[in-house]
């Protein structure tokens, strides 16, 4: 199982990667793991990548593929992988394919998480978390007993500002403007398969293992 996870914010990416990850054994690949690893580490990648982000700029495509072709070469990786974060767009893409490649280690599927948008705006817009304990609730699908305030300490419950409606709305926008044309990419190479991200955790798992030829 070699696979790259797509879709939008919210869609619940991470909490299926997981799932695969603790029935499968298979490592996830997150591109802001390896960055915070390399610079922790102090790599030579990771000293160019501090260098970039302690400037406020965006870490370079060639950097962050010079840190996942490391990756690629440690020994739990020859068992598969999945990636999450990365390709953002079809440059990237392209770039991973040649890189991968050159490994001979491509990609066998890429997965699109399928959420409606109106779904994605009230998965994120009605996130609520305590002041206090950092407990999160969702005004829309398990809110606090009590309005505003946490069930487990009492504390207000406040909705931080990454979570405000023109925020999302511009992260959804991105996400359509140049990851989204990452699904006809993957569809062109045949590779590209796509489960519904409503509904319960299981039963899109399930879905998830059926799409992907897992028992």
């Amino acid at each position: 199982m070699r696979i790259v996870l797509l879709g939008a914010p919210g869609a619940g990416k991470g909490t299926q990667a997981k799932k695969l990850v603790e029935k499968y054994g298979i490592p996830q690949v997150s591109t802001g793991d390896l960055l915070r690893a390399a610079v922790a580490a102090g790599t030579t990648l990771g000293k160019e990548a501090k260098a970039v982000m302690d400037k406020g700029e965006l870490v370079p495509d060639s950097i962050v593929l010079g840190m996942m072709e490391e990756r690629m070469k440690q020994d739990d990786m020859k068992k598969g992988y999945i990636l999450d974060g990365f390709p953002r767009n079809t440059k990237q893409a392209e770039a991973l394919d040649a890189m991968l490649a050159k490994l001979n280690m491509p990609l066998t599927a890429a997965l699109s998480v399928d959420v409606p948008f109106e779904d994605l705006m009230k998965r994120l817009t009605g996130r609520r978390t305590c002041k206090s304990c950092g407990q999160m609730y969702n005004v829309y699908f398990s809110p606090s007993k009590a309005e505003g305030t946490c069930d487990k300490c009492g504390a207000a419950l406040f909705q931080r500002d990454d979570d405000k409606e023109e925020t999302i709305k511009k992260r959804l926008e991105v996400y359509s403007a140049s990851t989204a044309p990452l699904i006809d990419y993957y569809k062109g190479k045949g590779i590209l398969k796509s489960v519904s991200g409503t509904g319960g955790i299981d039963s899109i798992f399930g879905e998830v293992c059926a799409q992907l030829g897992l028992k």
